[in-house]
């Protein structure tokens, strides 16, 4: 009875890290580079930034690093290309940054172009991002000309701040592909973008200074298919080996 208990728990174990790790051939090893995100706690307004590029032998650091903003409340679980966790999860108007692996998406922006290696998308006046729970837009970027005023008539989130709010944190920013089947309520118009200043607080986005936001453009490579990670360090430990995340500097090995 142990012996056949012991190969039961055996094979059991067996089948948790293979699931593991045939996550992890979707989440990175199809990715040139990682730009992650750690907090000290789960309810941390701040992180720190690093970037890694990936060679023959693993993961390479960057010195695009630094000290960003994350949500006022926090974190919570967002839906990516990580395995389905437990605990808290995103949802809109929480306040609260999202946690695990996402994709990088299209570069945007208030200039006509910008030096980036990822596509890059220039924002009209026109452009919101929706973030009404039951539209059936939610969590995406449209142009008032072309679904209507009705549609954006609620939205918190017009692409052009610098003419409806005079803010220009939008001036230059990623798209960071959460709840891609746009699930409403789920967590909306996710993104990287120059922040307000240091320690101030976002709704749910990463922001930094314009700075490092441009480093980060030139950096960043679409045909490089690159991928965002974003926890708390002892998730991110608890994590590591099993998702093949990069070993963060300073850290013992």
């Amino acid at each position: 009875m142990f012996r056949i208990g012991f190969w039961l728990l055996l094979l059991g174990l067996q089948g948790c890290v293979g699931h593991g790790l045939q996550h992890n051939q979707t989440m990175l090893t199809e990715t040139g580079q990682l730009v992650v995100v750690v907090a000290d706690h789960w309810d941390s307004p701040v992180a720190q930034m690093y970037t890694f590029q990936a060679n023959g032998s693993g993961w390479q650091a960057t010195d695009i690093t630094g000290d960003v903003n994350i949500g006022r409340n926090g974190l919570a679980w967002g839906i990516g290309l990580h395995p389905s966790q437990t605990g808290l999860h995103k949802q809109e108007g929480d306040g609260r940054a999202l946690t695990g692996v996402f994709a990088l998406g299209d570069a945007f922006g208030y200039l006509q172009s910008v030096n980036t290696g990822l596509n890059y998308a220039a924002m009209q006046a026109g452009d919101y991002c929706i973030d009404v729970n039951g539209s059936p837009y939610y969590n995406q970027i449209v142009n008032q000309q072309s679904v209507g005023d009705a549609v954006v008539a609620e939205s918190t989130e017009p692409m052009r701040r610098d003419i409806h709010k005079q803010q220009n944190i939008y001036k230059k920013g990623i798209v960071v592909q959460h709840n891609p089947a746009n699930l409403s309520g789920q967590g909306s118009c996710i993104f990287m973008h120059l922040w307000f200043g240091p320690n101030v607080a976002t709704a749910g986005c990463t922001s930094m200074p314009e700075a490092r936001m441009d480093a980060l453009l030139h950096w960043l490579d679409a045909g490089q298919n690159p991928r965002m990670v974003l926890l708390t360090r002892d998730a991110y430990q608890n994590r590591r080996i099993i998702w093949g995340l990069p070993q963060l500097p300073g850290d013992e090995k």
